[in-house]
């Protein structure tokens, strides 16, 4: 037999996606800050998804594709600022969620808690301004707004139930109460009054939240 006139059975390839994953997570991601830099400096009204993808650098396609509408655009920058990765992320899969559980005190729980929220304000408050100016004339970022405040005060009251479970709360006050006491200062308006309007450092922010919901609570 002449091995010569065996034919051989091509190899078949593995198809390797990773770099194009990452290639469209980076594209995304540039989506992102190129909308995130012209909703702040123009306003929601103002910038044009034209605008935006001149800004990226890519085609207007391609932004419809990889993030979709302007309103579901700007839902996904409302959920990067608040997750502080390029997605939205479920709170019980966030480091400071998780660094909340394992502390043993309920003022440490507190501390925690008030130390993630000053990056999230960081990134968060600009985006409120942009969307209190636009909502009344956008009903989906008036709705956008208002399901993440429903989704902030369920996450309270479970967070108030874990304070309770330490044993340290006050006897007067109710897991209902503490729950919204929190929900209501742990607001970016909130936190826009105080260091936006009022001219805190986040810093300071951060301590007086901690400090005032352990005065109130515990």
């Amino acid at each position: 037999m002449n091995i010569c006139n065996v034919k051989r059975r091509p190899v078949k390839r593995r198809y390797d996606t990773t770099s194009r994953q990452q290639a469209a997570a980076s594209t995304r991601q540039t989506i992102i800050d190129a909308a995130r830099a012209l909703f702040i400096s123009q306003g929601y009204a103002r910038t044009t998804m034209a605008d935006i993808a001149r800004a990226a650098e890519t085609a207007l396609d391609t932004i419809y594709a990889a993030v979709g509408t302007k309103q579901v655009l700007f839902r996904a920058l409302i959920e990067a600022a608040i997750s502080g990765t390029d997605r939205a992320v479920p709170a019980a899969e966030r480091d400071y969620v998780r660094a909340i559980a394992a502390e043993p005190t309920a003022r440490g729980k507190l501390e925690v808690y008030a130390r993630a929220l000053r990056p999230i304000h960081e990134r968060l408050a600009p985006l409120l301004r942009v969307l209190k100016e636009a909502a009344p004339a956008e009903p989906e970022l008036a709705e956008l707004w208002q399901s993440i405040a429903d989704r902030r005060a369920s996450n309270m009251r479970r967070f108030a139930a874990e304070l309770a479970a330490t044993g340290q709360l006050r006897a007067d006050v109710d897991l209902a109460v503490a729950a919204d006491v929190i929900w209501a200062t742990n607001a970016p308006e909130f936190y826009l009054l105080l260091v936006g309007d009022r001219g805190w450092s986040p810093e300071t922010f951060e301590r007086w939240l901690a400090d005032a919901w352990a005065r109130l609570l515990l």
